[in-house]
């Protein structure tokens, strides 16, 4: 053999190691070296600015209505014992899941957990849960027979019911509208 060709590599052919990631959108592959996607260093664990936007005071003030509503009718007396249980178990449910996604938005970890489409499941979680608050706050109010405290927590059920509206507005425009626009460019 001349000592000029090139010589043929040692390593077997085959699958070799490919790390990928399990998002949906950007590209699949990540090279050997590549550093894992997430936060840069500048820019810590808490997105500072998150909490002066407006669709973080909208969850703010979804949380507070959810609270006093639910608060309202556990501390009034039930005329209908299956009513109110479904009305707190609803406001406490999505009073979890607007904490939690306020709580993804505020600490980047949508960065990290990549593999979930957030901006889809704020909007599936907003859809579900707006209907779901909706049926809990007339069966409430049809129910609460002039009952003050229920009362309360059947119109702070409706304001929540109508600030979660206004948040699947913003998902809506977060999730699909600007997808679309991605996609045509």
């Amino acid at each position: 053999m001349d000592p000029r060709t090139p010589r043929a590599s040692t390593v077997p052919p085959g699958p070799g190691l490919i790390r990928t990631t399990c998002s949906s959108g950007g590209g699949g592959f990540v090279g050997a070296g590549a550093p894992p996607a997430g936060p840069g260093p500048s820019e810590g664990l808490l997105a500072r600015g998150y909490p002066a936007t407006y669709p973080a005071l909208l969850k703010v003030a979804q949380m507070i209505s959810l609270l006093i509503a639910f608060l309202c009718v556990k501390n009034s007396v039930w005329t209908d014992y299956s009513a109110y249980s479904y009305f707190e178990v609803v406001t406490m449910c999505d009073l979890l899941m607007i904490l939690v996604f306020y709580l993804v938005h505020l600490f980047s970890i949508y960065r990290v957990l990549t593999c979930i489409s957030w901006p889809l499941a704020e909007l599936l979680h907003y859809l579900i849960g707006t209907i779901l608050l909706l049926i809990a706050s007339i069966v409430a109010a049809s129910k609460s027979h002039g009952t003050d405290g229920l009362v309360a927590g059947a119109v702070f059920g409706f304001l929540a019911t109508f600030l979660c509206m206004a948040s699947i507005w913003f998902s809506y425009k977060i999730s699909c509208i600007t997808q679309a626009t991605a996609a045509a460019v």
